[in-house]
């Protein structure tokens, strides 16, 4: 994974950074993990906007991700390593002896040809998943799982991993990508390696067009707006006591910085350690 830079001959060309796309294999995906994938426009059920600035860009089908890795034991080939327009990581096709094929997350050092199994006694190397139990303490991990059988959920975004840093009893204690250190139990599975395209945070697009091709529209700012529309809207021209220049605000009036998870939760049972007390420990 590289990233490919351009002669400032246009203006949008002078900044620009795109991944050069050396990893991937092939550009046809297999068809038979294809699913239609329907845009929704940022809108609910109700026909209602609940995600802003969502609308247009490039058709896409979803690609079936095996999160779960349920074959156990089974030695698995890598075929290919692929581009999915859904996500930021790359994605590997595997086919297992019976001829079967599924699509995993592929992680940094993956190559075409390499085997990745899943099972208490599959390799520790990257692609492998295994139960927390069996990987050892130290090691870095993705697509971990929060309930046995559920499937990966954390760590599956470009560049992604946690680390499992010890074991108490029936659980693991987990570093989660943004330092909360976590419980999670045993039982749970976990993939071997840091999730690749780890460049992908200094992609830059360098003009409008390329981010409408992703499906994203222009975002105006609140100050702009009318009152109606938005809590930091009004005022005549630049107005110190309103429009825009009171205290940030999104348009529901959740002030800049407020917490939004809920107060009392099941979950904070298995947080050993906040996000906020690991950072500021680490400067």
């Amino acid at each position: 994974m590289g990233l490919k830079t351009y002669r400032p001959i246009t203006p949008s060309n002078r900044y620009k950074q795109h991944p050069d796309f050396a990893e991937i294999t092939t550009s046809k995906p297999e068809k038979s993990l294809l699913r239609p994938l329907k845009r929704s426009g940022g809108r609910n059920n109700q026909g209602r906007i609940t995600c802003r600035h969502r609308g247009g860009g490039h058709k896409r089908q979803y690609r079936l991700i095996d999160f779960k890795r349920n074959r156990r034991d089974e030695l698995a080939k890598v075929l290919s390593i692929e581009y999915d327009p859904n996500r930021t990581a790359r994605i590997a096709l595997i086919e297992y002896p019976d001829n079967q094929r599924s699509y995993i997350l592929a992680p940094r050092g993956l190559e075409v040809g390499a085997t990745v199994s899943a099972g208490e006694n599959a390799a520790i190397t990257p692609g492998c998943a295994l139960p927390l139990s069996a990987i050892p303490t130290g090691t870095t991990i993705h697509n971990v799982e929060l309930k046995p059988g559920k499937g990966g959920q954390v760590a599956r975004s470009a560049g992604q991993s946690c680390m499992l840093s010890n074991r108490e009893g029936d659980y693991a204690l987990v570093k989660m990508p943004s330092g909360e250190i976590r419980k999670i139990h045993t039982k749970c599975y976990a993939t071997v390696g840091i999730v690749g395209n780890h460049e992908h945070e200094q992609v830059v697009s360098a003009k409008a067009g390329r981010t409408r091709w992703q499906g994203i529209r222009p975002t105006v700012r609140g100050m702009c707006m009318n009152p109606v529309d938005h809590p930091n809207g009004g005022g005549e021209g630049k107005s110190k006591s309103g429009g825009g220049r009171q205290h940030l605000k999104s348009p529901w009036g959740h002030t800049k910085g407020q917490r939004t998870r809920q107060k009392y939760k099941g979950s904070d049972k298995f947080i050993i350690e906040r996000r906020k007390n690991s950072k500021k420990r680490s400067r």
